[in-house]
């Protein structure tokens, strides 16, 4: 297929806001693309040139992509600047410069093609490489038609930003299969535990589902990282899953630990390569865990040798940075508190029960389970069965200032990417739902008035998760309570995201419309003082039709946070990882 041809695909797509419109025209595209185009159009749609757990980094600034297409145009970049401010969007500036140039190229590089000319200038390094990116930038741009150069523009500055998620391709690819959405379950399953829509996308097309269904974990590709519901007291642990293990509830950050000979890959809870950011833990898997091959989970939580304490979250999440890193190890030193085994040496574990995988991370752990001398230790675990030693365990995690426990059931399985009631997290928080902390997704925000205008944002818009229906509803809008240094910080965090159009997996009413949509990315902690129900939020809210049968109104309000106020960024958390409208509706009781 053509890069011209893909790109019309790619316009149909962006000008719907019907997500089954989307899913109808991704699978189309898919239908038409030979096996060997399929990964490089995936990773394109998404705005990569690689997954996303191993990001391709152009390092190609804004300003340089500017400069280097000037420089094409024969204009100045403060008129490309201007025009493109005008505009609102590099992508179709520049589509316009090309439609007025005497001659149009009518290129017929295909995808492949074009794929390979954006991977070379990414690799670009040493002396010179960003000349050469921009002389290499500017030629691809020359080469090809004005829609085509619309989109290939939005690449290398992160913009691309179609409004569709991961579940939408994989909704297209079962359409292309079988006309529905019925593959779906089978395909997400496979994506939990490899997730490259590349991958799955060619293996589905040359050699079919049952092929899909085999794939299993690899060291080096992260498996999306299982999650815990929520209960309220320690009877209901026991009643739901009897006798469990209790362990304690680290408040710091899930590292998901791959390693193969010397060689070790840290990835975050959002598929996030960060090894660089911590070398310590790198060094001590290297030195204290014994498998050649294995895949473990555990959390990573400031330590202070002092006091032989934990240190709180606040500080923790300061050795989350790209500068400064082994400085700030030094002031605060990790431990990583492994949990779970996944993978062992060429065995795939995820569905062995939950007693076995403990034993056998235990057994490839080289400590003395001494948080003094070593920096992995295995979580502490005790066998419980009735709920007065759960609450005991309770008490005691609290008072060593951690966030609560966590029980698993002894024959639970791994299950990657899900809330699954194998794992049931109960916190201190959770002992009044007024205190009760929600991970929000923020989905928009408003313009400043009076002192916020110089802020250029006077509200945001959150919502929670519906992993069913992969979209967001609203619970909150939040206009106070943040310091002057967190509005620029969401600001500046938020801006790259805007998109034209509010998303199709949004789920707002009218009255809550912001002046300025995102791409869903950015998790917020909000803490707030109770969940009320309110008419013009949609977390929960039940709609029916109108006596007349001709339109819809509200016949249970949804869930709304009263009083909300910003707790942190959480910005070791995907979207997808935000409190479900399952979770709210269990706390609001």
């Amino acid at each position: 297929m053509t890069f011209s041809q893909f790109s019309s695909y790619i316009q149909k797509i962006e000008e719907t806001a019907s997500r089954l419109t989307m899913t109808e025209i991704l699978a189309d595209l898919f239908s038409h693309l030979d096996v060997h185009e399929c990964a490089h159009a995936a990773y394109l749609l998404q705005g990569n040139i690689s997954p996303k757990y191993r990001p391709q980094q152009f390092n190609f600034a804004e300003k340089l992509v500017i400069r280097s297409l000037a420089e094409l145009f024969s204009i100045q970049p403060a008129q490309l600047t201007q025009q493109y401010k005008q505009e609102g969007d590099l992508g179709t500036t520049i589509q316009g410069l090309k439609q007025k140039q005497k001659s149009i190229n009518k290129s017929k590089h295909t995808i492949e093609v074009v794929f390979a000319k954006l991977v070379a200038i990414a690799q670009y390094e040493g002396a010179g490489s960003q000349e050469r990116k921009m002389h290499g930038f500017a030629q691809l741009i020359s080469e090809v038609d004005p829609l085509s150069a619309r989109y290939l523009v939005r690449i290398p500055v992160g913009a691309l930003r179609l409004g569709f998620s991961d579940m939408t391709m994989l909704d297209a690819l079962s359409w292309m299969m079988t006309g529905d959405k019925s593959l779906r379950r089978k395909l997400q399953k496979a994506y939990h535990v490899f997730p490259d829509l590349g991958y799955i996308g060619t293996v589905l097309k040359k050699q079919g589902l049952s092929a899909v269904e085999k794939i299993k974990p690899e060291v080096f590709t992260p498996i999306i990282m299982m999650r815990a519901e929520r209960i309220t007291s320690a009877q209901d642990i026991i009643d739901k899953i009897g006798t469990c293990i209790i362990e304690p509830k680290y408040d710091g950050f899930r590292l998901q630990v791959h390693k193969k000979g010397d060689k070790v890959v840290l990835f975050t809870r959002g598929l996030e390569v960060a090894t660089y950011m911590y070398p310590d833990i790198v060094k001590a898997v290297q030195d204290e865990v014994s498998a050649d091959e294995i895949i473990f989970e555990g959390e990573a939580i400031g330590y202070n040798p002092e006091t032989s304490s934990f240190l709180p979250f606040q500080l923790t999440v300061q050795r989350k940075r790209k500068h400064g890193i082994s400085e700030k190890a030094k002031e605060i030193p990790l431990k990583l508190y492994s949990f779970d085994l996944l993978y062992l040496d060429g065995t795939n574990h995820i569905h062995s029960p939950f007693v076995e995988r403990k034993k056998l991370l235990r057994e490839n752990i080289d400590n003395h389970n001494d948080a003094t001398k070593d920096s992995i230790i295995p979580a502490e675990e005790t066998v419980v069965e009735e709920a007065k030693r759960i609450e005991a365990l309770f008490d005691d995690a609290v008072a060593r200032g951690l966030e609560g426990i966590m029980a698993k059931k002894m024959t639970g399985t791994y299950q990657p990417g899900t809330r699954d009631w194998n794992w049931i997290k109960y916190k201190k928080s959770y002992s009044s739902k007024v205190t009760d902390t929600i991970d929000c997704v923020v989905m928009g925000y408003d313009f400043g008035k009076g002192k916020r205008t110089a802020f250029g944002i006077g509200a945001f818009l959150v919502g929670v998760f519906d992993p069913k229906n992969d979209q967001y509803f609203t619970i909150a809008k939040i206009g106070t309570g943040l310091k002057d240094e967190e509005w620029h910080k969401l600001l500046s965090l938020i801006k790259p995201l805007k998109v034209a159009h509010i998303p199709s997996s949004f789920i707002v009413d009218d009255l809550m419309a912001c002046d300025v949509w995102v791409t869903p990315k950015i998790v917020v902690e909000i803490r707030a003082d109770e969940i009320t129900r309110s008419p013009v939020h949609t977390a929960g809210r039940v709609m029916q039709k109108t006596k007349t049968g001709t339109a819809m109104e509200v016949k249970e309000p949804g869930y709304a946070l009263r009083f909300p106020r910003l707790e942190h960024f959480r910005l070791d958390k995907s979207p997808q990882e935000a409190t479900s409208i399952k979770e709210i509706k269990t706390i609001s009781l």
